[in-house]
């Protein structure tokens, strides 16, 4: 896996990429490093989540292991969703927390997500921190033994004080509205039917019984599919699709569109400039933000302002200067005002509470958002061919040609994920023909020099 620590965590195929050997030394270096300041308690104390794949318990066995080894006490959440843990460290006013999970990939995968006690993952310094002691400096991690290990227990009230406070963030009922929620058999399936159903509205969950191998399978954000099938058969007024971690939410109207996390976001940021709760006129979104998103934030007059993609390069965006909204076209959304990290749950809730007010079907709230033709391919690379797509001639060269015949019209987006060896490439353009014209020529290349 190389350093540890990608865009999102450290994060790899569960038990060879991501050892339990890893997940230990993890558990052990992060708590030294998160508690080297002292704790006001006798014993720093680390909160734990995972969702619902296989792999989960096996990684979550070894991450207790390398807490206690170093002294620290571990209380476990049990399956939640990733913004649960990142609520739940300031709540229970736990040193950190950590989340086992590889959000929206397939079962086979998995990830150890850290927060702070603020509630925030962590900065690049401070996982560049926990790195270099696990990778360079491992004799410097001293274990405890007798009655100085840690101790283990469990949380039992965490969903419900979770699910309270994303409750408190909404006012009134939704009475009258049928709403389809699709759990992706990850960590909504825990949370979401004693949530939702204070809000007055009848609500129909599919893809809620996980058996630690369904995560994310032909469902949720990822394959949106069924959901649109059954807002469609059963005359749903909203549905909205979560990811294995819910912490990314998109949404399907009434007339079975999608509706991105681009579009939720202007939306969202309209309604909240109506309500006067838009901080300084602007919201966040990354480079992958489509065409059309931009032109209906102008004609709003709503400032927009694009970091690189990732959540944290958002979040960070959001916190120096202010703002309350920002995401990704992926539905990583992040309310500030209420959430320290993207939350599915609370996006939905936040959605129906705008529909509520403004009256208005979720197709008229959106409708006036033009799309432009967009496609995204992922190009599998190999694993010594990371790090060099940009350095390549012919990658350049083709990339350049495509930018010089759609102009002014369109745009084109590569970059390298930072969780997996996948270079992705993404191109606008004003007709769809030009936009599979180049994203295929573009994508072979790169398999012809990285493959």
């Amino acid at each position: 896996m190389g350093r540890l620590f990608g865009t999102d965590g450290a994060r790899g195929v569960a038990i060879t990429e991501l050892t339990c050997e890893m997940a230990m030394n993890i558990g052990r270096a992060a708590a030294i490093v998160l508690t080297k300041h002292g704790t006001k308690r006798e014993k720093a104390r680390i909160l734990i989540g995972k969702d619902t794949r296989i792999s989960s318990d096996i990684l979550e066995a070894a991450l207790v292991a390398g807490i206690t080894s170093v002294g620290a006490d571990v209380e476990l959440l049990g399956v939640v969703p990733t913004p649960a843990v990142a609520y739940l460290v300031r709540y229970y006013e736990a040193d950190a927390g950590v989340m086992i999970s590889a959000s929206h990939n397939s079962v086979e995968y998995n990830g150890i997500k850290l927060f702070s006690s603020t509630g925030f993952k962590l900065p690049d310094a401070v996982e560049n921190e926990i790195e270099a002691l696990i990778l360079d400096t491992p004799e410097q991690i001293k274990l405890y033994d007798g009655t100085e290990v840690g101790r283990v227990k469990t949380l039992y009230g965490a969903v419900t004080e979770y699910n309270e406070h994303i409750q408190s963030t909404v006012k009134g009922k939704f009475h009258g509205l049928l709403v389809a929620i699709d759990c992706a058999n990850g960590s909504a399936s825990a949370t979401a039917e004693s949530l939702f159903y204070k809000f007055g509205a009848e609500f129909i969950y599919i893809n809620n019984e996980p058996n630690g191998l369904n995560i994310n399978e032909k469902c949720g954000s990822t394959h949106i599919e069924q959901l649109r099938d059954l807002v469609i058969k059963r005359g749903c007024d909203v549905g909205f699709a979560f990811d294995g971690d819910a912490d990314r939410c998109l949404a399907i109207d009434e007339k079975g569109n999608l509706v991105d996390g681009d579009k939720l976001i202007a939306i969202m940021s309209r309604y909240m400039k109506s309500k006067h709760t838009l901080k300084n006129n602007t919201a966040v979104v990354t480079v992958m933000s489509n065409l059309g998103f931009h032109n209906f934030m102008k004609s709003n007059d709503i400032d927009t302002v694009c970091t690189k993609v990732g959540d944290r390069y958002v979040l960070e965006e959001m916190l120096a200067h202010d703002y309350n909204i920002g995401g990704e076209q992926s539905g990583h959304i992040i309310f500030l005002d209420y959430a320290t990290t993207g939350d599915g749950q609370l996006t939905a809730a936040q959605t129906l509470q705008m529909m509520i007010d403004s009256n208005m079907p979720l197709s008229q709230l959106a409708g006036d958002i033009p799309d432009y033709p967009q496609k995204l391919e992922n190009v599998k690379i190999t694993e010594d061919k990371r790090n060099l797509w940009d350095k390549d001639p012919e990658i350049n060269d083709v990339i350049q040609q495509a930018q010089t015949a759609l102009g002014d019209d369109g745009r084109i987006l590569v970059r390298e994920s930072g969780t997996e060896p996948l270079v992705r490439v993404m191109i606008e353009a004003a007709q769809m023909s030009q936009v599979e014209e180049w994203t295929a020529k573009i994508a072979d290349v790169i398999r012809q020099r990285l493959c």
